[in-house]
């Protein structure tokens, strides 16, 4: 199904993270795959991929991780986040990527904290808030939008600061700037906190993009518990009409997984 195609069966744009489907080929034949079947692309750090290839893949990129290293909350961290987010932008321009994704702290390559916080200060929240201003304001600057994401404690991710998706909207809202938006991760918010329809209405006027998986398991849309389909439809109740990112693996048959994604998010004209 072509790009096309696939925009007219949904109201809202359709992409899949590459780094989490076809696993057994290597990145770029991953993104021609999911170009192939009709869907934008995401990526997580774009230091470990040969930049020039996946420009040259022709896919639409959706979102990529905007920094190397840092943390939002202390000085230091935040510099250097500052600092691995410049960086970035030049990646994503290369790349048409419009949102770049942020997190409390940096990430190891097992989805823990390189700085984990069991505990958050009001000095850290005001940290954190300022560090977030800077991104907002380079944002805007460069002409790209980061978005802060909520993660999930109990299971992925322990120990990152401002994980759940009420303290990341907390954030976005206090910085309240078009450089700055929330990619809320349904996944995550399920397993931290739940009641998801709710939720998307109290954070749609500062959402960039959603990102979904099923729960438990991290798979697509109609393995787990969450009715995927009831969400589409609020969403479209809500007037959303942006991106929804697949960031799950694939239960089995990866072509699969991404039909069941697609036909979670289309609804009757």
């Amino acid at each position: 199904m072509s790009s096309q195609d696939q925009q007219q069966a949904s109201p809202f744009t359709l992409a899949v993270c590459a780094e989490m489907v076809f696993r057994d080929l290597p990145i770029v034949e991953r993104i021609h795959r999911i170009h192939e079947l009709g869907f934008q692309v995401e990526i997580w750090d774009w230091t470990r991929h040969d930049i020039d290839a996946l420009v040259r893949t022709g896919a639409t990129f959706s979102s990529m991780t905007g920094y190397i290293r840092g943390t939002l909350a202390d000085a230091a961290g935040a510099e250097q986040l500052l600092h691995t987010a410049r960086e970035s932008i030049p990646v994503a321009k290369a790349l048409g990527i419009p949102r770049l994704n942020l997190h409390g702290t940096g990430l190891d390559n097992k989805g823990l904290p390189v700085q984990p916080a069991h505990h958050v200060s009001g000095a850290m929240w005001l940290q954190a808030r300022d560090t977030l201003n800077q991104l907002a304001d380079l944002g805007e600057r460069e002409g790209v939008t980061f978005v802060l994401e909520n993660l999930n404690t109990a299971v992925d991710h322990p120990g990152v600061p401002f994980a759940r998706a009420e303290d990341c909207l907390a954030l976005v809202a206090a910085v309240n700037r078009p450089g700055l938006k929330l990619m809320l991760d349904l996944y995550h918010a399920q397993i931290g906190e739940g009641n998801l329809i709710e939720l998307l209405g109290k954070a749609l006027p500062h959402i960039g993009e959603i990102q979904v998986a099923d729960v438990p398991g991290r798979c697509e849309p109609g393995t787990g518990e969450i009715n995927y389909p009831a969400i589409a439809r609020a969403l479209q109740a809500l007037g959303y009409r942006g991106s929804i990112g697949l960031e799950a693996f694939a239960s089995g048959d990866d072509e699969l997984a991404l039909r069941r994604f697609r036909d979670a998010f289309t609804l009757p004209a």
